[in-house]
């Protein structure tokens, strides 16, 4: 009986696991397509771009030229960045700084130096002396250069169309103290001293004629040297002359000592100059002698209305960066850098041959305010800034165009 009961059991065990086999054999189901995971996009190109700065990072006037290329340096940090593209490739800046010392033999070794390394641009020099004759060897190459403070005129109307300035020229800012010396400050006996440099001399030179067309007279005009230390002589000559107005075309580093020695000598007069004299350096080199709104001095740039805010926040962040404050000019360093780049993004490459038109074209709201060129290459309608002292601080009174 239970042998019988178990061929029984074992035959419908094998029924069932036949049926369980023929259901396994079915065809699966197809399954569902996937859409092909897009390929990852190939890195795109990259090249360097060469910017050549130049200015005086030794010397008198070092403390200058540092904020220049401090301001150079942020320009070329901020633009890679951004991750710029010209063309169809990322950009890389690179920044190839030079001291050129102030002196104008130097200068040209050092644009040289930039020429032979095949920049793609230059922004510099600081001073009018170095700027000129740098400029030629620039031209001779076709390499575009940004001037952010040489105020000479001579720097733009040589012929090169290589040459371009984001500040006013000296016809501007020695034009607009002369008239201003005469017209606001009352005088009308006025005394002239220039350092025989081209932007010394040069500023100097359209002080008097502005001055003299305003119904000023000059009743004397004497030189030194920029690395003078010693003004006696010409200032007890001077002296003799009764000036109410004493303007110095040259850099603070002889200003601040000159003014000194005017206090020292008795001398009561408005001490003013161009923007070479115009610095927060200038407090600390005259000292005591800087007194309250004795001095009255004009930078050759300036910004008012929509632009004020934006450049005072760039120069909070340039104080925390680089542990100083901005001297004059390292904004329009800044501002010279990124029109370079600007043209040629716009021209979609760095040769400088292919981009050089586009920089004359610029449209470009900077740090600074509005930059276009005119056919010459000087900034149109560029802004001045008139400054006193008060309490040993740079003081602003107003901004001219």
């Amino acid at each position: 009986m239970q042998l019988k009961w178990t061929a029984v059991a074992l035959a419908a065990l094998t029924l069932v696991a036949c049926g369980k086999k023929e259901e396994a054999a079915a065809p699966a189901a197809a399954p569902a397509p996937t859409a092909a995971a897009p390929a990852a996009a190939p890195p795109a190109e990259t090249m360097v771009v060469k910017i050549g700065h130049v200015a005086p990072t030794s010397g008198a006037i070092a403390h200058l030229g540092k904020d220049n290329e401090l301001g150079a340096k942020m320009a070329i940090e901020d633009l890679n960045a951004k991750g710029v593209k010209i063309g169809d490739k990322v950009a890389k800046f690179e920044l190839l700084a030079e001291d050129d010392a102030a002196d104008p033999k130097q200068g040209t070794a050092v644009a040289q130096k930039l020429v032979d390394s095949k920049v793609n641009g230059v922004v510099g020099h600081l001073n009018s002396g170095t700027t000129i004759p740098a400029s030629k060897l620039y031209s001779d190459a076709g390499i575009p250069q940004i001037s952010p403070s040489a105020t000479n005129p001579k720097y733009t109307r040589q012929g090169f169309k290589t040459t371009f300035r984001v500040v006013a020229d000296d016809t501007q800012l020695g034009g607009t103290l002369g008239k201003y010396a005469v017209e606001t400050l009352k005088g009308k006996n006025i005394a002239v001293i220039d350092d025989r440099t081209a932007y010394g001399q040069g500023v100097a030179d359209e002080f008097e004629k502005a001055a003299k067309a305003a119904g000023a007279t000059i009743v004397g005009r004497e030189f030194t040297t920029d690395k003078s230390t010693d003004f006696n002589a010409i200032l007890t000559k001077l002296k003799g002359a009764k000036p109410d107005v004493l303007f110095f075309g040259g850099m603070d580093a002889v200003g601040g000592p000159m003014l000194k020695q005017v206090k020292q000598l008795g001398m009561n007069v408005k001490f003013m100059g161009g923007d070479g004299l115009c610095t927060a350096e200038l407090a600390k080199l005259a000292g005591d002698a800087i007194g309250e709104e004795v001095v009255v001095c004009a930078e050759a740039g300036g910004v008012d209305g929509d632009f004020k805010g934006p450049l005072d926040a760039w120069k909070t962040k340039f104080k925390e960066k680089n542990g100083v404050e901005v001297q004059i000019y390292a904004p329009y360093v800044y501002d010279a850098v990124q029109v370079l780049a600007a043209a040629m993004v716009k021209a979609g490459s760095a040769e400088p041959e292919k981009y050089l038109p586009e920089v004359g074209k610029v449209d470009y709201k900077g740090l600074t305010g509005p930059i276009t060129f005119d056919e010459k290459g000087d900034i149109k309608n560029g802004a001045l800034t008139l400054f006193t002292y008060k309490g040993g601080v740079r003081t602003q009174i107003a901004v001219v165009r």
